[in-house]
């Protein structure tokens, strides 16, 4: 097979339709770019296996193709999607998720051996919400007792464990955000546009 021509592949920004969150990125070569458009699924050009595929075609974690917009030079694509589950293989929404985020979900989904986060989830989400609340109480106290480095270490602690109640709970963290998004007042007169407002 002859090495695929670096230079016909185009990078293939994947946004989500609805909320506007950037799920991936991945390259699209003349053939991934038709085969988008006949079966209205994501298709990319696979750098490393050198071939057409399907996004979701082992997973079942399909895109639909909403729009297909180049860039100015045409060497780039926006492609909005209606995503069929998780985008990112670590079982995220989008591949761009926070690090810490991306490992919890990982070790609740494979139960590592010697992992807490693994042990935690098998504990169940009842334990888990325990922990949140000690936890919850911890930061609090460490507020009032005005340390700042213990405040950081406590809240460590309680936003960690909130992320396992959340992956442990099946919920993605793309969820809290958009709550978060549909809360959010306009700008007061006088208030910066744009600047995000508190809750």
């Amino acid at each position: 097979m002859p090495e695929q021509d670096e230079r016909a592949l185009r990078a293939a920004i994947v946004q989500d339709a609805t909320t506007g969150r950037v799920l991936m990125l991945g390259w699209m070569d003349d053939e991934a770019l038709e085969a988008t458009r006949r079966t209205g699924l994501v298709h990319f050009y696979s750098r490393s296996r050198a071939r057409l595929w399907q996004k979701g075609e082992t997973s079942g974690n399909r895109l639909h193709t909403l729009t297909l917009t180049p860039d100015c030079d045409g060497d780039a694509l926006l492609v909005t999607v209606r995503p069929e589950g998780p985008t990112c293989h670590s079982g995220t929404q989008s591949c761009f998720a926070p690090w810490l985020w991306r490992d919890v979900v990982e070790r609740v989904r494979t139960r590592p051996a010697g992992s807490y986060t693994a042990a935690l989830a098998e504990e169940g989400i009842d334990r888990i919400a325990q922990k949140v609340g000690e936890e919850a109480v911890e930061t609090v106290l460490a507020a009032v007792g005005g340390d700042p480095s213990r405040l950081v270490e406590e809240l460590a602690d309680l936003w960690y464990h909130c992320l396992v109640l959340l992956a442990a709970s099946g919920v993605d963290i793309a969820a809290v955000e958009d709550e978060l998004v549909s809360r959010r007042r306009p700008p007061r007169s006088g208030v910066t546009a744009g600047v995000p407002q508190a809750p």
